[in-house]
């Protein structure tokens, strides 16, 4: 009989050691600590290092000791950059050929980044790392966005150990809605100092140094993605009043500006022109003083919430120095696409209005202007600043000309961008093509990994990136990367080794979503950038041989990516998408609390209230106060609740512009259980006037009645109804209503049913 004196103690190997099989080296190679900062929306000139006149101390600083890349590209959108990011693959070939909120049925548009493309994160994860993941995730689809999950597509089945973040295309930055790892968290509650960048900087610190203090010699992946600088532009108030009056000068002299610094610090070649405005924009000496000073307004607090970001990253990167980890940490910092003209021509003091296809008058903009980037408003700027921010490049997110798909990147690792790659105070440029698809093969390579040919027992497809470690102890060593086609809402371009062919579908703008064109009227046209940096001297007509070769390269590369088929309604991808998740029957949708909370809007009940007749039915018991059920925010939303003198209230809000409050005359009776009930009957009219004028926005209005217990209590005209999202983060609430309120002169969030009783929440179409 074995005793313990004659046994030997032999402990199971801990997981994050026992996948050294992935790669020999992994024992015997000091593994750099990896921290991405992706910034959103952020053009090629809007930091300092690339000409900007907005304050990035943090870039500047790791840019002045590391790299910066002169010609870095993406996909032009948000959600298939960050996926090709994190798996080094073309957006098509992983599901992401489009942003998740217009997915589509076809290999190259699920939302659904297949088993075949493990990303950067897992396979980290598999060699010993500690993975984290902050801030904006976008790329899952819509019905997996729940506490039912399924999580494969969350950051977990990405390999990061935690996640802490929003799981929206936006969020708001005062009072966002977040996750932490799968359950929902809402951090800013009770904090009246709170800001989403600053949150995520709070928590990264946190990340790193619990990590290195247990556990010292374990590598660490972190992707830290904020909402700077997509809108809506939040920033703290010292921020804001910073940047007042800073651009008033307008974006034509702030673009021409930027173009001399950009050749004055080496950013772009010598003899780059600065590329003429289009003609949908107009000049800002065309515009009128109230015009100059609301957008002047709009551009100060983009500016405010870049720098405020910047010194946010600022204390992740004091932190890495404090514990003797700066040095051997590979930083990236890059943008996600270019500069956003979503807003339009006129921004908007509600971003939610340009999500459904509408624009924003000047003057409904202008009774915002005072508190533009503060938590009052969902805020974006003109499409004219955006301009800028892309200097010296044509045109905007979402199209491939390089406006829309060139931005910064810096890499900073001292470990082994040492000073003979540098240039001491002088940022050290390097000019070779790069694509976001490289980010992840230059991290595997940085530690020492290989990519395997099997993960979880399903064959890999295989990388197309490649690394850019290269480029860092040879300047002008030749591009790695010399083939990329581009396609994003039906704007088509290719790239072979310096020539490329690029065309605009149907002349759409950014801010148009509602716009359907032929294909084969597209003008093609042809650049070589080699010699014409900035895309300004359309080459098709004295090389049309090269132009239709580069084309049927082009198309070679759509068929391998599963890039087919083309369609370029935004609109009713987007209207499809929600639709998906409605439900075919007409039997009601129940919930139950307290758990039927945080249900994203797409695949909730909330669908079958958007420009549809429909009936709310609550089963109350003994009730005091407290939501039954909201959906949406300050941008857009409905909610019924009870209020603290018992009577039954319904808030509609129309984007913040038009709010419809109907109020019981007769209280809920507060012993027993009772059937509250609103009913909505839409109009076939078009929707009236209201204290806004709201006639060009083309929707219905509706006629509503509360009941109680089967006796109406009140009833009115709603004049308008939204047709599409309320809100890109806000979600379907029952019981409790969290994010923002629908409207904060009624209710403070999240204001949950309190003592009695709320059995359930059934919604129908009638």
């Amino acid at each position: 009989m074995p005793i313990y004196e004659q046994s030997e103690e032999r402990w199971p190997e801990e997981d994050d050691t026992s996948s050294a099989a992935d790669d020999d080296k992994s024992a015997t190679v000091k593994r750099p600590n990896v921290l991405i900062w992706l910034l959103d929306d952020c053009g090629y000139a809007q930091t300092a290092p690339y000409g900007s006149p907005i304050a990035t101390p943090t870039i500047s600083k790791l840019a002045s000791s590391g790299l910066a890349y002169s010609n870095f590209h993406s996909t032009a959108l948000c959600s298939p950059s960050r996926a090709s990011l994190l798996s080094g693959r073309n957006h098509h070939s992983i599901g992401m050929g489009s942003h998740a909120l217009t997915a589509m049925g076809f290999p190259g548009y699920s939302a659904r980044v297949p088993r075949t493309a493990a990303g950067v994160a897992k396979l980290l994860q598999r060699n010993g790392y500690a993975t984290f993941a902050l801030g904006k995730w976008d790329h899952t689809p819509f019905e997996d966005i729940s506490v039912a999950g399924p999580f494969e597509h969350w950051p977990s089945g990405a390999g990061f150990d935690h996640f802490y973040g929003f799981m929206a295309a936006d969020a708001h930055n005062f009072k966002p809605v977040f996750f932490q790892d799968h359950s929902p968290v809402q951090p800013s509650l009770n904090r009246s100092d709170y800001h989403l960048s600053a949150d995520i900087a709070d928590k990264a610190i946190e990340y790193i140094t619990a990590t290195k203090s247990v556990k010292r010699d374990k590598p660490f992946f972190m992707y830290w993605a904020t909402g700077a600088v997509h809108a809506p532009h939040h920033a703290p108030t010292e921020y804001l009043e910073k940047y007042k009056g800073q651009f008033d000068a307008g974006w034509d002299m702030e673009r021409s500006a930027v173009h001399q610094k950009q050749l004055n610090l080496g950013v772009i070649p010598e003899g780059t022109v600065n590329t003429e405005r289009p003609s949908s924009l107009p000049a800002w000496d065309s515009l009128s003083d109230e015009d100059k000073r609301l957008f002047s307004r709009q551009k100060e607090a983009f500016a405010a919430q870049l720098e405020h970001a910047d010194v946010q990253f600022g204390r992740i990167v004091a932190t890495l120095e404090r514990i003797g980890e700066l040095n051997n940490t590979l930083i990236v910092v890059t943008s996600d696409n270019g500069a956003s003209g979503e807003g339009g021509l006129a921004g908007s003091f509600n971003e939610m209005r340009v999500v459904n296809g509408l624009q924003t008058s000047v003057k409904a903009n202008m009774e915002h202007i005072d508190e533009w980037g503060t938590a009052a408003t969902y805020n974006h700027y003109h499409a004219g600043w955006a301009w800028a921010g892309n200097t010296p490049f044509q045109l905007f997110k979402q199209t491939v000309f390089r406006g829309g798909q060139t931005g910064p990147l810096v890499l900073h690792w001292p470990d082994r961008i040492t000073a003979t790659a540098t240039k001491g105070d002088r940022v050290s440029w390097r000019r070779q093509y790069a694509h976001i698809t490289d980010i992840t093969p230059t991290i595997l390579e940085a530690a020492s990994i290989s990519p395997p040919e099997y993960v979880d027992g399903v064959r890999q497809m295989g990388m197309h990136g490649s690394s850019l470690l290269y480029s860092i102890d040879d300047a002008v060593a030749p591009s790695q990367h010399g083939l990329q086609y581009y396609e994003m809402y039906g704007n088509l371009g290719i790239y072979n080794d310096g020539w490329k062919a690029v065309a605009l579908h149907a002349d759409r703008m950014p801010w148009d979503i509602n716009l359907r064109a032929s294909f084969s009227n597209d003008t093609w046209q042809l650049y070589d950038t080699n010699a014409d940096f900035s895309e300004s001297n359309d080459l098709a007509a004295v090389h049309p041989t090269k132009l239709k070769e580069l084309l049927e390269t082009m198309f070679g590369e759509l068929w391998r990516y599963n890039v087919f088929p083309l369609y370029d309604d935004l609109a009713e991808r987007i209207r499809r998408e929600y639709q998906r998740s409605m439900p075919s029957s007409a039997a009601p949708m129940v919930y139950w609390p307290p758990g039927a909370v945080r249900i994203t809007e797409a695949i909730s009940a909330a669908q079958l209230t958007k420009n549809q007749s429909h009936r709310i039915e609550a089963v109350v018991t003994m009730p005091t106060e407290g939501i039954l059920v909201a959906v949406g925010g300050m941008t857009g939303g409905f909610s019924l609740f009870i209020t603290s003198n018992q009577t039954l209230k319904y808030v509609y809000n129309y984007f913040g512009m038009e709010k419809t409050v109907i109020v019981s005359n007769a209280t809920i009776p507060s012993s027993g259980e009772h059937v509250l009930e609103f009913v909505m009957a839409l109009d076939a009219s078009p929707q009236v006037a209201g204290s806004v004028d709201m006639s060009a926005d083309g929707g219905l209005s509706a006629y509503a009645i509360m009941y109680i217990d089967g006796q109406p209590v009140g009833e009115q005209t709603i004049p308008a109804v939204v047709v599409g999202p309320y809100s890109m983060e806000e979600t379907f609430d029952v019981g409790a209503d969290f994010g923002t309120s629908v409207d904060n002169d009624e209710y403070a969030v999240p204001f949950y049913i309190t003592q009695g009783t709320l059995d359930k929440v059934s919604i129908q179409k009638i």
